[in-house]
């Protein structure tokens, strides 16, 4: 089972980065995922995830899935 702190982690990087936030919390991740704040927190905690949203997220953002899924290299697709 792949752990859904450690991918939420990932992308929280992912969006401190592409948007050199300082701190970048559940809501920011949920906004960038397109899901709604309270549904987030539902699956978070849960344990499920939205493997739908973050293809979306990976391919509008240009990441590998595999990396945020799974923290497989290559990171970027450039």
């Amino acid at each position: 089972m792949i752990p859904f702190p450690d991918v939420i982690t990932r992308l929280k990087s992912v969006i401190r980065q592409r948007q050199q936030q300082s701190k970048v919390r559940d809501m920011d991740v949920a906004a960038a995922l397109g899901l709604n704040p309270q549904y987030f927190a539902v699956i978070n905690r849960r344990n499920k995830i939205p493997y739908e949203a973050i293809a979306r997220f990976c391919e509008k953002e240009r990441i590998s899935m595999n990396w945020v899924l799974l923290e497989q290299a290559p990171r970027d697709l450039t």
